[in-house]
């Protein structure tokens, strides 16, 4: 057990150190994250944390009234999500709750609003059309289109303190130039284009005014419309890609921007932070309205799709290279101010348990965080609930799905690593370390995110048990400037701390757990309660596991 101590000893053992012997003990026991009078050393720093005697350690030094660089939480205020039709389900909304109280959400993203699973067009809107053609013949009243689920997925939304960021797709089959051309998901969305464009104008418009009419002008401008998901992969069918996308992409910034000129309208949302510069130069070009920039990456992605070279880019920096990428090229382009939004991210595309349900993502989050920082206006990470049906009915946990809650409302180690993030501070301060986060909240506190990243224990859609032991990385903290004896608080999210796949896998991991194995891993999941901690002549020692993620608050008041 690490930093353990005997406490079988000297009769004439000193009062003092028979104290600090139990200390020892009683914290190494339960592998906690000890706070320690002062160190002198690395050996020393190591010792008094609990840690391996060859654990690294880290020193930080922290001016608490340093000169710091702004640090907006651009991780957390958008969160990716199953189709938009799943956003009436209760299940859904309830997790969308629990994300409003534990993190800085803000927007949603989901696929599929134009689908025909939420019946915005149907056989009334191609009777409509067969009848009529789009624009001057159409009649005075009457309308091709049902805003009815549309309105209440909007509702639903803006009911919980959050706003819609639009996706516009996929193609309602009454307007698919070839119905029959799906993609592979479980819904088996239409990935056509339309057979006019003149009906896809018009579709775009009545929907901007539906908005407008229902939430008002100044509430609609606060929202963003992408144009289409991926057209580079198979959710678009045009050929070739990227000239019909942009033929597609046109039509629909130019509709919108026809209703009101406030309309925020971007793309090009592809994979693999693909087609930024020919975008930019088409849309310059052309002289198409554009107000972000949209693109994914995700941390398994290989550095040929992304970079067009053959080499090794790590999981842990493959996200956050990218983005530099396109930042680069936005920069470069005719349009250099333009915000880059990466409206979906994570460590992995496909289902990996040993990544997306497990500790790991604690570091390799708070890791993508800091070398972000900067280079993006927002990030959405994918998503932030298993209530999600491309692959098929929603699974019971835990699969490697994308979600940050699982099935059943079930809180995941990364679920927990954003409601931390989120506490950290609006000033960042010594930026280059690189297993930390330094910042500073307004009140002059200092919020401290600490990690010890390694790769996943597995990869691959077959489990892999974590291993009997971990390393770990000491972190020997020094503050001037700021109270001496100041106090705070330690949360952590590791192996022994909020980790609910130890419960679950303690169950023999179940296929289908019951009530009572769910209400157990309800419990299992919750953010370990914070230790209250005090500096030491202004210092402190903290010790990480591997795949750990702490979160250090010091009060200055």
């Amino acid at each position: 057990m690490l930093g353990r101590h005997s406490m079988a000893g000297n009769e004439g053992m000193s009062m003092m150190n028979r104290r600090r012997t139990m200390f020892h003990w009683i914290f190494g026991l339960v592998s906690s994250l000890l706070v320690v009078s002062g160190f002198h050393g690395t050996a020393h720093a190591a010792a008094a944390a609990g840690a391996d005697a060859g654990a690294p350690v880290e020193h930080i030094v922290i001016d608490a009234r340093a000169a710091g660089r702004p640090f907006p939480h651009f991780w957390d205020h958008m969160f990716g999500s199953g189709r938009a039709a799943l956003v009436l389900r209760a299940n859904y909304q309830r997790d969308l709750t629990m994300m409003k109280g534990a993190t800085g959400i803000r927007f949603v993203r989901f696929h599929g609003l134009l689908d025909r699973g939420v019946g915005l067009t149907g056989r009334h809107t191609a009777a409509f059309y067969n009848k009529y053609s789009a624009g001057a013949h159409r009649p005075a009243t009457g309308s091709p289109y049902n805003f009815s689920y549309v309105d209440q997925i909007m509702d639903a939304l803006l009911a919980h303190g959050v706003r819609p960021y639009v996706e516009l797709d996929f193609m309602p089959p009454a307007l698919a130039r070839n119905p029959k051309m799906v993609q592979s998901f479980w819904y088996h969305p239409v990935v056509s284009p339309p057979r006019s464009y003149a009906q896809w104008d018009d579709m775009i418009k009545a929907l901007a005014r539906n908005f407008i009419a229902q939430y008002g002008i100044n509430e609609v401008a606060k929202w963003y419309f992408e144009v289409w998901n991926e057209p580079n992969l198979s959710f678009w069918g045009g050929v070739p890609k990227q000239s019909t996308y942009f033929t597609l992409y046109d039509h629909t910034a130019r509709a919108l921007k026809s209703v009101s000129k406030r309309l925020r309208v971007g793309g090009p949302a592809t994979a693999q932070a693909a087609w930024v510069p020919a975008f930019l130069r088409h849309v310059a070009k052309d002289h198409v309205p554009i107000d972000f920039v949209s693109t994914h990456v995700y941390g398994n992605d290989t550095a040929m799709n992304v970079f067009g070279r053959n080499q090794k880019v790590s999981r842990r920096t493959m996200v956050c290279r990218a983005v530099r990428k396109v930042h680069d090229e936005i920069a470069r382009s005719r349009y250099p101010h333009l915000p880059l939004v990466l409206s979906e991210f994570n460590a992995s595309y496909s289902n990996e348990p040993d990544v997306t349900d497990t500790p790991y993502m604690g570091p390799w989050i708070a890791s993508t965080i800091r070398q972000c920082a900067g280079l993006v206006h927002m990030m959405s990470y994918w998503t932030f609930s298993d209530v999600f049906e491309e692959q098929g009915v929603v699974r019971k946990p835990f699969y490697g799905g994308f979600g940050l809650i699982a099935e059943d409302n079930i809180r995941k180690p990364a679920f927990d690593a954003f409601a931390l993030l989120h506490r950290l501070g609006h000033v960042r301060m010594m930026p280059g370390i690189r297993s930390a986060l330094i910042t500073r909240r307004r009140d002059g506190s200092l919020v401290l995110a600490l990690w010890d990243y390694s790769p996943p224990d597995g990869t691959g859609p077959k489990y892999t048990p974590p291993p009997a032991h971990r390393s770990s990385r000491v972190f020997a903290i020094s503050v001037r400037d700021f109270p001496p004896r100041a106090r705070g608080f330690l949360w952590r999210v590791d192996g022994d701390h909020s980790d609910v796949l130890r419960a679950f896998n303690a169950m023999g991991r179940p296929r289908w757990p019951t009530r009572q194995q769910i209400a157990v891993l309800k419990a299992a999941g919750r953010l370990a309660p914070a230790r209250p901690v005090q500096l030491a002549d202004g210092r402190i020692t903290v010790r990480v596991p591997q795949h750990g993620l702490a979160l250090l608050l010091l009060d200055r008041r």
